[in-house]
């Protein structure tokens, strides 16, 4: 089953992601995604996307990109370098990319800023992404967050909305449910319906430990998930059941690039979905 889940590779260096991506070749795994965040970045992310179109072309990448973190001194230039990296994927035949604002907001360089830019171009030709955090508890934070989504998906652009991690399966099911309602009602220019992506770690007392000390903006996890493995193992697998039952794609952002991380996925997967 986990060949028909997408799997996101971080790496530092090009030979670090030669690596990782030849680990998956051989396991059969063929979608990956490409974020854009640490090093990942500017120059950096066009030569991952020449590398990869040049020499592993019979692989579904999808890549993100972080406003803020492609910022280059004006919001022109900004534009300027984004339109040069869909350039780059339209030429090694990317279907989609995932479009975010980044964890620090760019005044009037946010995703809805650079759609409403981006709506008369003629043959765009590339489906768009964007994310969104069904795990907000404040009232007017969950209201902020689905008005920004509505004003995206009214654009007309957007073929697929990521979801973030989280341990609240009751908002996550809550979310859901209106998120169905919306897409129902989306103005899609393909007419297809948008795809959901979810993000998924598979816990570990490594991966617990590190949140607990430097925890991930944006990132919402209970005290509970966070001190039992057991616990955080039982909520992973119930998110998973919410995704398959709702067609929802899940996007596995634990490293899986050893035979070690691979085991310990498939033994996952056995024992819980």
């Amino acid at each position: 089953m986990i060949n028909n889940y997408r799997f996101e590779l971080s790496f530092k260096t090009l030979d670090q992601l030669k690596k990782k991506i030849e680990f998956c070749v051989t396991k059969n795994i063929k979608s990956i995604n490409i974020p854009c965040k640490g090093v990942i970045k500017k120059e950096f992310l066009i030569e991952v996307i020449e590398f990869i179109g040049e020499n592993y072309s019979q692989l579904d990448v999808i890549y993100h990109y972080s406003l803020f973190h492609q910022f280059s001194r004006t919001n022109e230039k900004s534009y300027e370098e984004f339109l040069r990296f869909i350039q780059e994927c339209k030429k090694y035949k990317n279907k989609e990319i995932l479009l975010i604002s980044g964890t620090k907001k760019r005044k009037n360089f946010e995703v809805i800023d650079v759609l409403h830019k981006i709506r008369d171009i003629n043959n765009f030709k590339l489906n768009l992404g964007v994310a969104y955090n069904p795990y907000y508890s404040n009232r007017d934070d969950m209201d902020k967050e689905r008005k920004n989504l509505i004003e995206k998906i009214n654009s007309g652009l957007i073929y697929s909305i990521w979801l973030q991690f989280g341990s609240d399966v009751n908002l996550l099911n809550n979310q859901i449910n209106f998120l169905n309602k919306i897409i129902c009602r989306s103005p899609n220019r393909s007419k297809n319906k948008i795809k959901i992506y979810g993000s998924l770690f598979i816990p570990s007392k490594q991966f617990l430990a590190r949140f607990r000390f430097r925890p991930w903006r944006g990132v919402f996890l209970d005290d509970k998930y966070l001190n039992s493995l057991e616990y955080s193992e039982q909520i992973t697998k119930n998110i998973m059941n919410i995704y398959l039952k709702n067609n929802i794609i899940p996007l596995i952002e634990t490293d899986c690039s050893s035979i070690k991380q691979y085991k310990n996925l498939l033994e996952f997967d056995k024992n819980n979905f």
